[in-house]
Protein backbone atom coordinates (compact mmCIF):
# COMPACT_ATOMS: atom_id res chain seq x y z
CA UNK A 1 0.00 0.00 0.00
CA UNK A 2 1.42 3.40 -1.41
CA UNK A 3 0.40 6.41 0.73
CA UNK A 4 1.37 10.07 0.45
CA UNK A 5 3.61 9.34 4.09
CA UNK A 6 7.16 8.66 3.35
CA UNK A 7 7.85 7.65 6.49
CA UNK A 8 5.43 4.96 5.81
CA UNK A 9 6.18 3.70 2.29
CA UNK A 10 10.06 2.83 3.84
CA UNK A 11 8.36 0.03 5.59
CA UNK A 12 9.84 0.31 8.67
CA UNK A 13 7.97 -3.07 10.84
CA UNK A 14 8.94 -5.23 7.34
CA UNK A 15 9.68 -8.64 8.75
CA UNK A 16 8.12 -7.67 12.42
CA UNK A 17 5.19 -8.74 13.80
CA UNK A 18 3.15 -6.66 16.00
CA UNK A 19 0.46 -7.77 18.31
CA UNK A 20 -2.91 -5.19 18.53
CA UNK A 21 -4.91 -5.76 21.70
CA UNK A 22 -8.18 -4.36 21.69
CA UNK A 23 -10.24 -3.81 18.25
CA UNK A 24 -12.21 -0.79 18.69
CA UNK A 25 -11.44 2.19 16.85
CA UNK A 26 -8.16 2.82 17.71
CA UNK A 27 -6.95 -0.50 17.67
CA UNK A 28 -8.40 -1.34 14.00
CA UNK A 29 -6.39 1.99 12.95
CA UNK A 30 -3.17 0.80 14.51
CA UNK A 31 -3.42 -2.40 12.50
CA UNK A 32 -3.84 -0.98 9.40
CA UNK A 33 -1.07 1.43 10.12
CA UNK A 34 1.49 -1.12 10.74
CA UNK A 35 0.28 -3.41 7.55
CA UNK A 36 1.25 -0.36 5.92
CA UNK A 37 4.47 -0.11 6.90
CA UNK A 38 5.13 -3.68 5.92
CA UNK A 39 4.20 -5.48 9.36
CA UNK A 40 2.29 -8.59 10.08
CA UNK A 41 -0.59 -7.81 12.42
CA UNK A 42 -2.26 -10.40 15.05
CA UNK A 43 -5.52 -9.03 15.97
CA UNK A 44 -6.81 -9.78 19.54
CA UNK A 45 -9.90 -8.83 21.35
CA UNK A 46 -11.63 -11.01 24.57
CA UNK A 47 -14.69 -9.83 22.37
CA UNK A 48 -16.24 -12.34 19.46
CA UNK A 49 -16.33 -11.33 15.98
CA UNK A 50 -20.33 -10.94 16.34
CA UNK A 51 -19.77 -8.79 19.38
CA UNK A 52 -17.10 -6.01 17.98
CA UNK A 53 -19.09 -5.31 14.86
CA UNK A 54 -18.02 -4.40 11.16
CA UNK A 55 -14.52 -5.08 11.26
CA UNK A 56 -14.60 -5.46 7.04
CA UNK A 57 -11.72 -2.75 6.74
CA UNK A 58 -9.75 -5.26 8.40
CA UNK A 59 -10.73 -8.26 6.08
CA UNK A 60 -9.06 -6.57 2.94
CA UNK A 61 -5.64 -6.43 4.70
CA UNK A 62 -2.77 -9.56 4.29
CA UNK A 63 -0.71 -10.95 7.34
CA UNK A 64 -2.94 -10.59 9.30
CA UNK A 65 -4.45 -13.56 11.73
CA UNK A 66 -7.19 -13.28 14.02
CA UNK A 67 -7.59 -13.94 17.62
CA UNK A 68 -10.65 -13.21 19.38
CA UNK A 69 -12.47 -14.35 22.81
CA UNK A 70 -9.20 -16.70 23.18
CA UNK A 71 -6.29 -17.32 25.52
CA UNK A 72 -3.85 -14.19 25.00
CA UNK A 73 -0.78 -15.75 26.57
CA UNK A 74 0.22 -17.75 23.48
CA UNK A 75 0.13 -14.47 21.07
CA UNK A 76 3.17 -13.00 23.58
CA UNK A 77 6.10 -15.30 22.29
CA UNK A 78 4.67 -14.56 18.51
CA UNK A 79 4.88 -11.41 18.59
CA UNK A 80 8.09 -8.47 18.54
CA UNK A 81 5.96 -5.71 19.84
CA UNK A 82 2.17 -4.95 21.06
CA UNK A 83 -0.17 -1.58 20.56
CA UNK A 84 -3.06 -1.02 23.40
CA UNK A 85 -6.00 0.52 22.86
CA UNK A 86 -6.30 3.49 25.57
CA UNK A 87 -9.43 2.11 26.59
CA UNK A 88 -7.78 -0.45 28.59
CA UNK A 89 -6.19 0.28 31.59
CA UNK A 90 -2.48 0.00 32.37
CA UNK A 91 -3.45 -2.64 35.11
CA UNK A 92 -5.67 -5.25 33.19
CA UNK A 93 -5.16 -8.81 33.04
CA UNK A 94 -3.96 -8.88 29.00
CA UNK A 95 -1.22 -5.56 29.81
CA UNK A 96 -0.04 -7.28 32.92
CA UNK A 97 0.91 -10.59 31.26
CA UNK A 98 2.31 -8.95 28.17
CA UNK A 99 4.62 -7.23 30.74
CA UNK A 100 5.64 -10.13 32.12
CA UNK A 101 6.34 -11.88 29.27
CA UNK A 102 9.03 -9.18 28.77
CA UNK A 103 7.04 -8.11 25.43
CA UNK A 104 7.45 -4.13 24.35
CA UNK A 105 3.91 -2.05 24.91
CA UNK A 106 3.13 1.33 22.77
CA UNK A 107 -0.12 2.86 23.19
CA UNK A 108 -1.69 3.99 19.88
CA UNK A 109 -1.05 7.56 19.96
CA UNK A 110 3.02 7.27 21.57
CA UNK A 111 3.26 4.16 18.16
CA UNK A 112 1.08 6.81 15.20
CA UNK A 113 3.27 9.78 16.25
CA UNK A 114 6.50 8.92 15.33
CA UNK A 115 5.22 8.27 11.86
CA UNK A 116 3.59 11.98 11.70
CA UNK A 117 5.42 13.54 8.77
CA UNK A 118 4.35 16.84 9.51
CA UNK A 119 3.99 18.75 12.60
CA UNK A 120 1.72 18.20 15.25
CA UNK A 121 -0.34 20.61 17.33
CA UNK A 122 -1.76 19.06 20.46
CA UNK A 123 -4.34 19.79 23.06
CA UNK A 124 -5.36 18.28 26.48
CA UNK A 125 -7.09 19.02 29.52
CA UNK A 126 -9.96 18.17 31.33
CA UNK A 127 -12.82 20.07 29.26
CA UNK A 128 -12.58 21.57 25.98
CA UNK A 129 -10.68 19.52 24.58
CA UNK A 130 -12.93 18.81 21.62
CA UNK A 131 -14.23 21.90 20.91
CA UNK A 132 -10.45 23.86 20.76
CA UNK A 133 -8.94 21.29 18.50
CA UNK A 134 -12.23 21.30 16.12
CA UNK A 135 -11.58 25.06 16.18
CA UNK A 136 -7.92 24.94 15.57
CA UNK A 137 -8.56 22.58 12.72
CA UNK A 138 -10.78 24.92 11.29
CA UNK A 139 -7.90 27.63 11.67
CA UNK A 140 -5.19 26.05 9.83
CA UNK A 141 -7.38 24.82 7.20
CA UNK A 142 -8.91 28.68 6.55
CA UNK A 143 -4.81 29.33 6.67
CA UNK A 144 -4.25 27.11 3.76
CA UNK A 145 -3.38 23.68 5.22
CA UNK A 146 -4.88 20.09 4.88
CA UNK A 147 -5.17 19.36 8.17
CA UNK A 148 -6.21 16.31 9.99
CA UNK A 149 -7.78 16.62 13.06
CA UNK A 150 -7.64 13.67 14.68
CA UNK A 151 -6.63 11.68 18.45
CA UNK A 152 -9.32 11.43 21.31
CA UNK A 153 -12.22 13.31 19.18
CA UNK A 154 -12.93 9.84 17.65
CA UNK A 155 -10.23 10.08 14.47
CA UNK A 156 -7.47 7.58 15.27
CA UNK A 157 -3.89 9.24 15.19
CA UNK A 158 -2.87 6.32 13.54
CA UNK A 159 -5.86 6.66 10.58
CA UNK A 160 -4.48 10.33 10.19
CA UNK A 161 -0.84 9.51 9.58
CA UNK A 162 -1.86 7.19 6.66
CA UNK A 163 -3.60 10.11 5.04
CA UNK A 164 -0.99 12.38 5.82
CA UNK A 165 1.92 14.10 3.96
CA UNK A 166 4.82 16.15 4.91
CA UNK A 167 3.34 19.50 3.70
CA UNK A 168 -0.09 19.31 6.49
CA UNK A 169 -0.90 19.92 9.51
CA UNK A 170 -2.38 17.77 12.28
CA UNK A 171 -3.74 18.53 14.98
CA UNK A 172 -4.32 16.01 17.98
CA UNK A 173 -6.89 15.65 20.88
CA UNK A 174 -5.02 14.15 23.54
CA UNK A 175 -6.75 12.13 26.45
CA UNK A 176 -4.95 11.24 30.49
CA UNK A 177 -5.44 7.82 28.92
CA UNK A 178 -3.37 8.15 25.70
CA UNK A 179 -0.53 10.33 28.02
CA UNK A 180 -0.12 7.02 30.08
CA UNK A 181 1.66 5.40 27.06
CA UNK A 182 3.45 8.37 25.78
CA UNK A 183 6.99 8.43 25.93
CA UNK A 184 8.43 9.83 22.97
CA UNK A 185 4.98 11.87 21.71
CA UNK A 186 6.60 15.36 20.55
CA UNK A 187 4.00 17.73 19.33
CA UNK A 188 5.58 21.27 17.76
CA UNK A 189 3.01 23.06 19.91
CA UNK A 190 0.62 21.59 22.41
CA UNK A 191 -2.01 23.34 24.97
CA UNK A 192 -3.21 22.41 28.40
CA UNK A 193 -6.64 24.07 28.79
CA UNK A 194 -7.50 23.25 32.51
CA UNK A 195 -7.49 21.07 35.06
CA UNK A 196 -10.03 19.87 37.23
CA UNK A 197 -10.93 16.23 38.68
CA UNK A 198 -11.63 13.75 36.22
CA UNK A 199 -10.62 9.78 35.44
CA UNK A 200 -9.84 9.55 39.39
CA UNK A 201 -11.21 5.95 39.39
CA UNK A 202 -8.76 4.98 36.71
CA UNK A 203 -5.79 7.56 37.95
CA UNK A 204 -6.23 7.28 41.85
CA UNK A 205 -5.17 10.59 42.39
CA UNK A 206 -5.46 13.94 41.49
CA UNK A 207 -1.39 13.85 41.67
CA UNK A 208 -1.56 10.77 39.33
CA UNK A 209 -3.30 13.02 36.87
CA UNK A 210 -1.76 16.21 36.80
CA UNK A 211 1.43 14.39 36.31
CA UNK A 212 0.03 12.48 33.54
CA UNK A 213 -1.01 16.31 31.71
CA UNK A 214 2.63 16.80 31.80
CA UNK A 215 3.69 14.28 29.43
CA UNK A 216 2.45 15.75 26.60
CA UNK A 217 4.81 18.30 26.98
CA UNK A 218 7.59 16.57 28.36
CA UNK A 219 9.78 16.05 25.13
CA UNK A 220 9.32 19.37 23.97
CA UNK A 221 11.96 21.66 23.52
CA UNK A 222 13.15 25.15 23.27
CA UNK A 223 11.87 26.01 19.34
CA UNK A 224 8.23 24.16 20.40
CA UNK A 225 5.89 26.11 22.11
CA UNK A 226 3.29 25.44 25.24
CA UNK A 227 -0.11 27.17 26.11
CA UNK A 228 -1.34 27.32 28.87
CA UNK A 229 -4.33 28.77 31.42
CA UNK A 230 -3.03 31.68 33.24
CA UNK A 231 -6.12 31.27 35.49
CA UNK A 232 -5.93 27.92 36.38
CA UNK A 233 -3.32 27.32 39.04
CA UNK A 234 -2.28 23.59 38.10
CA UNK A 235 -1.71 24.85 34.56
CA UNK A 236 0.36 28.30 35.64
CA UNK A 237 2.69 25.46 38.09
CA UNK A 238 3.40 23.70 34.59
CA UNK A 239 4.84 26.89 32.99
CA UNK A 240 8.09 26.11 35.58
CA UNK A 241 9.05 23.03 34.36
CA UNK A 242 9.25 23.40 30.74
CA UNK A 243 11.83 23.77 28.05
CA UNK A 244 9.72 25.33 25.72
CA UNK A 245 8.60 28.73 24.52
CA UNK A 246 5.54 29.80 26.85
CA UNK A 247 2.13 31.14 25.63
CA UNK A 248 -0.75 32.01 27.93
CA UNK A 249 -4.75 32.39 27.53
CA UNK A 250 -7.08 34.24 29.56
CA UNK A 251 -10.50 35.55 29.78
CA UNK A 252 -9.83 38.02 32.33
CA UNK A 253 -6.22 39.59 32.48
CA UNK A 254 -4.13 41.14 30.22
CA UNK A 255 -1.00 39.02 29.51
CA UNK A 256 2.78 39.84 28.13
CA UNK A 257 2.57 36.70 26.03
CA UNK A 258 -0.46 35.21 24.35
CA UNK A 259 -4.35 35.35 23.73
CA UNK A 260 -6.41 37.73 26.07
CA UNK A 261 -9.27 40.10 26.52
CA UNK A 262 -9.12 44.08 26.22
CA UNK A 263 -11.84 45.91 26.41
CA UNK A 264 -13.80 43.29 24.77
CA UNK A 265 -11.25 42.52 22.32
CA UNK A 266 -9.63 39.18 21.49
CA UNK A 267 -5.94 40.31 21.17
CA UNK A 268 -2.76 37.91 20.65
CA UNK A 269 0.86 39.45 22.04
CA UNK A 270 3.56 37.36 20.28
CA UNK A 271 6.92 37.71 19.25
CA UNK A 272 6.76 41.34 20.76
CA UNK A 273 3.70 42.09 18.50
CA UNK A 274 0.18 42.55 19.33
CA UNK A 275 -2.63 41.35 17.05
CA UNK A 276 -6.15 42.87 17.13
CA UNK A 277 -8.28 39.84 16.58
CA UNK A 278 -12.37 40.43 16.59
CA UNK A 279 -14.63 41.69 19.41
CA UNK A 280 -15.35 38.76 22.13
CA UNK A 281 -19.14 38.88 21.14
CA UNK A 282 -18.37 37.99 17.61
CA UNK A 283 -17.25 34.23 18.34
CA UNK A 284 -19.91 32.52 17.21
CA UNK A 285 -19.98 29.47 19.71
CA UNK A 286 -21.47 30.60 23.29
CA UNK A 287 -20.56 30.40 26.29
CA UNK A 288 -17.67 32.14 28.78
CA UNK A 289 -15.88 28.60 28.46
CA UNK A 290 -15.95 28.92 25.14
CA UNK A 291 -14.05 32.07 24.77
CA UNK A 292 -11.34 30.37 26.68
CA UNK A 293 -11.29 27.64 24.59
CA UNK A 294 -11.52 29.96 21.76
CA UNK A 295 -8.60 32.01 23.12
CA UNK A 296 -6.25 28.54 23.38
CA UNK A 297 -6.99 27.86 19.80
CA UNK A 298 -6.18 31.31 18.86
CA UNK A 299 -2.95 31.30 20.57
CA UNK A 300 -2.30 28.11 19.36
CA UNK A 301 -2.94 29.30 15.66
CA UNK A 302 -0.44 32.37 16.22
CA UNK A 303 2.23 30.07 17.37
CA UNK A 304 1.41 28.39 13.79
CA UNK A 305 1.97 31.51 12.13
CA UNK A 306 -1.94 31.92 10.88
CA UNK A 307 -2.13 35.53 10.12
CA UNK A 308 -4.97 37.19 12.65
CA UNK A 309 -7.69 38.04 9.75
CA UNK A 310 -7.82 33.92 9.44
CA UNK A 311 -8.09 33.46 13.40
CA UNK A 312 -11.35 36.35 13.18
CA UNK A 313 -12.62 34.94 10.15
CA UNK A 314 -12.72 30.58 11.90
CA UNK A 315 -13.82 32.30 15.03
CA UNK A 316 -16.43 34.75 13.37
CA UNK A 317 -17.66 31.17 11.67
CA UNK A 318 -17.06 28.19 13.71
CA UNK A 319 -20.64 26.78 14.81
CA UNK A 320 -19.44 24.57 17.53
CA UNK A 321 -19.01 20.52 17.35
CA UNK A 322 -21.37 17.34 18.07
CA UNK A 323 -22.37 16.61 21.40
CA UNK A 324 -20.97 19.79 22.69
CA UNK A 325 -23.75 22.10 23.95
CA UNK A 326 -25.52 21.54 20.23
CA UNK A 327 -28.52 22.92 19.66
CA UNK A 328 -30.57 19.92 18.18
CA UNK A 329 -34.42 21.16 17.79
CA UNK A 330 -37.10 23.17 19.18
CA UNK A 331 -40.32 21.40 19.60
CA UNK A 332 -43.41 23.63 20.84
CA UNK A 333 -40.85 26.75 21.85
CA UNK A 334 -38.82 24.31 23.61
CA UNK A 335 -34.76 24.02 22.53
CA UNK A 336 -33.18 20.52 23.03
CA UNK A 337 -29.74 20.74 23.93
CA UNK A 338 -27.37 18.06 23.69
CA UNK A 339 -23.90 17.72 25.93
CA UNK A 340 -23.52 14.04 26.22
CA UNK A 341 -20.05 15.17 26.10
CA UNK A 342 -20.61 16.92 29.54
CA UNK A 343 -18.63 13.56 30.74
CA UNK A 344 -17.56 15.13 34.36
CA UNK A 345 -19.32 17.45 36.83
CA UNK A 346 -16.82 20.47 35.91
CA UNK A 347 -17.79 19.99 32.27
CA UNK A 348 -21.82 20.03 33.06
CA UNK A 349 -21.00 23.33 35.20
CA UNK A 350 -19.89 24.95 32.28
CA UNK A 351 -22.72 24.12 30.54
CA UNK A 352 -25.46 24.86 33.16
CA UNK A 353 -23.07 28.57 33.14
CA UNK A 354 -23.96 28.88 30.08
CA UNK A 355 -27.56 28.86 30.33
CA UNK A 356 -29.82 31.52 30.18
CA UNK A 357 -33.27 30.25 29.59
CA UNK A 358 -35.47 28.42 32.06
CA UNK A 359 -34.21 24.79 31.94
CA UNK A 360 -34.62 21.11 32.56
CA UNK A 361 -31.51 19.61 33.52
CA UNK A 362 -30.86 15.74 32.39
CA UNK A 363 -27.69 14.16 34.94
CA UNK A 364 -26.87 11.10 35.42
CA UNK A 365 -24.52 7.81 34.07
CA UNK A 366 -21.79 6.25 35.10
CA UNK A 367 -20.06 7.75 38.25
CA UNK A 368 -16.68 8.63 38.22
CA UNK A 369 -15.83 9.21 41.92
CA UNK A 370 -16.23 12.61 41.73
CA UNK A 371 -17.68 15.01 44.29
CA UNK A 372 -20.58 16.42 42.95
CA UNK A 373 -20.31 19.87 45.80
CA UNK A 374 -19.26 22.48 43.36
CA UNK A 375 -21.70 21.03 40.62
CA UNK A 376 -24.32 21.56 43.05
CA UNK A 377 -23.39 24.85 44.31
CA UNK A 378 -23.59 26.13 40.15
CA UNK A 379 -26.73 25.08 39.99
CA UNK A 380 -28.07 26.33 43.06
CA UNK A 381 -26.53 29.90 41.86
CA UNK A 382 -28.21 29.34 38.48
CA UNK A 383 -31.37 31.55 38.19
CA UNK A 384 -32.48 29.07 35.38
CA UNK A 385 -32.55 25.30 36.26
CA UNK A 386 -35.44 24.72 37.36
CA UNK A 387 -36.05 20.96 37.51
CA UNK A 388 -33.62 18.18 37.15
CA UNK A 389 -34.36 14.37 36.01
CA UNK A 390 -31.80 11.81 37.01
CA UNK A 391 -30.66 8.86 35.01
CA UNK A 392 -28.41 6.32 34.98
CA UNK A 393 -26.94 3.97 37.90
CA UNK A 394 -25.46 7.75 39.67
CA UNK A 395 -28.90 8.85 40.09
CA UNK A 396 -29.31 7.96 43.89
CA UNK A 397 -25.31 9.26 44.37
CA UNK A 398 -25.92 12.66 42.87
CA UNK A 399 -29.51 13.03 44.26
CA UNK A 400 -27.64 12.84 48.17
CA UNK A 401 -25.39 15.79 46.57
CA UNK A 402 -27.25 17.48 45.01
CA UNK A 403 -29.79 17.23 48.23
CA UNK A 404 -27.49 19.21 50.54
CA UNK A 405 -27.75 22.21 48.50
CA UNK A 406 -30.44 22.31 45.68
CA UNK A 407 -34.10 23.11 46.28
CA UNK A 408 -34.75 22.34 42.61
CA UNK A 409 -37.27 19.60 42.11
CA UNK A 410 -35.42 16.27 41.16
CA UNK A 411 -37.49 13.35 39.45
CA UNK A 412 -36.05 9.74 38.69
CA UNK A 413 -35.90 8.13 34.94
CA UNK A 414 -35.96 4.65 34.05
CA UNK A 415 -34.15 5.50 30.27
CA UNK A 416 -32.99 7.88 28.40
CA UNK A 417 -35.78 8.08 26.46
CA UNK A 418 -38.14 8.65 29.63
CA UNK A 419 -35.42 10.99 30.58
CA UNK A 420 -36.33 13.37 27.35
CA UNK A 421 -40.14 12.93 27.62
CA UNK A 422 -39.92 13.96 31.16
CA UNK A 423 -38.06 17.05 30.53
CA UNK A 424 -40.62 17.51 27.77
CA UNK A 425 -43.38 17.81 30.14
CA UNK A 426 -41.65 19.82 32.89
CA UNK A 427 -40.60 22.31 30.28
CA UNK A 428 -41.99 25.69 29.36
CA UNK A 429 -42.17 27.52 26.08
CA UNK A 430 -38.83 29.42 25.80
CA UNK A 431 -37.15 27.41 27.66
CA UNK A 432 -34.65 24.17 27.00
CA UNK A 433 -34.24 20.69 28.19
CA UNK A 434 -30.13 19.92 28.47
CA UNK A 435 -28.84 16.78 28.40
CA UNK A 436 -25.58 16.97 30.33
CA UNK A 437 -24.93 13.99 32.23
CA UNK A 438 -21.52 14.92 34.97
CA UNK A 439 -21.10 11.03 34.27
CA UNK A 440 -19.73 8.58 31.88
CA UNK A 441 -21.80 6.75 29.58
CA UNK A 442 -20.79 3.00 29.59
CA UNK A 443 -24.04 2.10 32.26
CA UNK A 444 -26.10 2.61 29.17
CA UNK A 445 -24.26 3.33 26.07
CA UNK A 446 -20.93 2.30 24.38
CA UNK A 447 -19.64 5.85 24.73
CA UNK A 448 -20.72 9.50 24.99
CA UNK A 449 -20.94 9.66 21.17
CA UNK A 450 -24.11 6.84 21.05
CA UNK A 451 -25.59 8.61 24.01
CA UNK A 452 -25.84 12.10 22.49
CA UNK A 453 -26.96 9.63 19.27
CA UNK A 454 -29.73 8.73 21.12
CA UNK A 455 -31.00 11.47 22.58
CA UNK A 456 -30.77 13.18 19.69
CA UNK A 457 -33.04 10.21 17.99
CA UNK A 458 -35.47 10.99 20.72
CA UNK A 459 -35.90 14.74 20.10
CA UNK A 460 -36.81 14.24 16.52
CA UNK A 461 -39.36 11.70 17.35
CA UNK A 462 -41.17 13.58 19.40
Amino acid sequence: MQTKNPLINAKPYLNQTALVIGLARSGIAAAALIHAAGGRVLLYDRKSREELGDLSELDKLERVSWHLAEEIAPLYQQADFAIISPGIPPDAPDIRGALLSGLPLHGELEFASAFAPCPMYAVTGTNGKTTTVSLLGDMMEKGGYLTHVAGNIGYPLSAAVLDASPDDRIVVEVSSFQLETARTFHPKAAAILNITPDHLDRHGSMENYIALKKKIFANMKAEDTLVLNANDADCAKMGENCSAQLLWFSAVSELDRGAFLRDGQIVIRIHGEERMVCPAQEVRIPGRHNLENALAASAMAAAADIPAPVIRHSLRTFAGVEHRMEYVRQVDQVWYINDSKGTNPDSTQRAVEAMSVPTVLILGGRDKHIPYDALAATIKNSAFIQHIVLIGEAADIIREALNKHVVVRMTRAHSLEDAVLQGKEHAVPGGAVLLSPACASFDMFKDYEERGRCFKAIVQSL
